[in-house]
């Protein structure tokens, strides 16, 4: 089979376009939603300075010597500052041990909406909220910031496509996002831009996995890498159209739907094009709701040929169990469903 990635215009929702605009574009959505679970989005409203500003920003901080960038590092609980390469495992999150027990060969740089970010509320739990640990590069935190925001703008328009699309009230998932736990990862796939290299099994970008949240708005530089797990079982390449975001559903929302919506696996092959590393970068915001939401499957998703798939549970427990399993190496427990796609996956 074909392997596509539906493209999608969401100007009508990002500039208030006709209800009948909005309405084709909450059915395009609906539709990737149930048959890929990625989509590639423009009219998306950020602006090309914005983008600009962060790359730079991204490619300062990188550039920056091992050690020194190590002393931005936090604990594996708190979401935040800086994880070195192979300090990783993703597929640990989904409970499965690496196909050859190797960390994750990318490094990263985190940070997320702290409780300042929310004084509507009183009190909100640590570390979940915790505060930003910013590095000492000119224009660093400015420029991050910046587009944090715009992101945080783009992942509430798709939550209300989101709602129109399953027919939900309008205000479905603002209730359940007025503090939601938002992390934006920089990452960057650190073997030298350059370098021969001879692909084995011991080396892997970024394992298999799925995203923890609602929904997730990826920007990455147009260079082979990305791949997504097809229905069939194959894996496909994925790189960004001119100007276009990726977006991908997260387990929250896959739940949320009885997994009639898709929260598709996806890894990060080392970029490599004739046995040289090309430089890739991309920066991922996470949009995972409120931390003591909870996540029960909607009444519409459920019938005779959907059962229901899941118990209830937060938001909050849900992401602890999946960062435990990436960040600190324990594996996930709670997580069968998604472990047996990874195996399954893992005969391709």
């Amino acid at each position: 089979m074909t392997f596509n990635v539906p493209l999608v215009d969401i100007t009508p929702y990002v500039r208030d376009g006709s209800p009948e605009d909005r309405a084709e574009v909450a059915r395009q959505i609906d539709a990737a939603c149930r048959e890929v679970g990625f989509i590639q989005i423009t009219g998306h409203g950020i602006p090309d300075e914005v983008i600009a500003g962060l790359t730079d920003a991204v490619d300062e901080f990188f550039a920056l010597g091992l050690e020194e960038k190590k002393t931005y590092r936090t604990p594996p609980s708190i979401n935040r500052g800086y994880s070195p390469p192979k300090s990783e495992s993703l597929s640990l999150s989904l409970g499965v041990e690496s196909a050859n027990r190797m960390n994750d060969f990318f490094e990263a740089f985190n940070i997320g909406a702290g409780e300042a970010e929310y004084p509507h509320m009183a009190e909100l739990p640590q570390p979940d909220y915790a505060p930003n640990v910013w590095p000492d590069v000119d224009g660093f935190e400015e420029q991050v910031q910046t587009y944090f925001g715009e992101a945080a703008r783009v992942a509430r328009a798709m939550t209300r496509i989101f709602s129109d699309a399953l027919g939900l009230p309008a205000d479905f998932f603002a209730n359940v996002t007025d503090h939601s736990l938002d992390v934006m990862r920089m990452n960057n796939y650190a073997l030298p831009p350059g370098t021969d290299v001879k692909l084995d099994g011991d080396l892997i970008g970024m394992g298999e996995h799925t995203d923890y949240g609602i929904v997730t708005i990826l920007w990455a530089d147009q260079v082979a890498g990305l791949q997504v797990l097809g229905t069939d079982g194959s894996w496909n390449d994925v790189q960004p159209a001119d100007n276009a975001l990726l977006i991908n559903l997260g387990d929250v929302t896959g739940r949320w739907t009885n997994e009639q919506w898709m929260s598709t696996l996806h890894r990060v092959k080392p970029p490599v094009i004739d046995g040289t590393i090309e430089r890739r970068r991309s920066v991922a915001f996470f949009h995972d709701g409120n931390v003591d939401a909870t996540i029960s499957t909607l009444p519409s998703c459920i019938d005779a040929e959907h059962p229901d798939l899941y118990e209830p549970v937060t938001i909050g427990e849900h992401i602890a169990a999946k960062l435990a399993g990436s960040r600190a190496g324990k594996k996930n427990e709670s997580a069968e469903r998604e472990s047996a796609r990874v195996l399954a996956s893992q005969r391709y």
